[in-house]
């Protein structure tokens, strides 16, 4: 089963709220996370025990460039962030490089599965 982990403790609320249900990732990792597939969303830090919240299903995945976000895509991916230079700034800290426009990221949209 592959994961789709987040590291932020923001992200960890946004997702435990149910208010984030799309998740935006630098370069392309569409090959990583193909559109239909059925994975895991946790949260915890690198190299460290993650924590399962619960299985998703990604409905979809486009490639794209930081600058063809759409309004959509900002605010399912974090509803406090509504432009795309606020996004790069975001990254930038996240990060800790400088985040362009042209830059090439993946916008998976995901939705828990419910059940057993």
């Amino acid at each position: 089963m592959m994961a789709l982990n987040f590291r932020a403790e923001k992200h960890k609320k946004m997702l435990l709220e149910r208010t984030k249900n799309c998740t935006v990732r630098l370069g392309d990792v569409s090959g990583q996370f193909p559109q239909g597939s059925i994975v895991w969303i946790t949260t915890g830090e690198e190299d460290e025990p993650k924590q399962k919240l619960y299985t998703a299903y990604l409905d979809k995945v486009r490639v794209k460039t930081m600058g063809s976000l759409t309004s959509k895509d900002l605010g399912h991916q974090n509803p406090e962030i509504n432009t795309v230079e606020a996004l790069i700034a975001d990254f930038e800290q996240i990060y800790q490089r400088r985040i362009l426009p042209e830059d090439t990221v993946t916008v998976i949209y995901f939705t828990e599965v419910l059940g057993a």
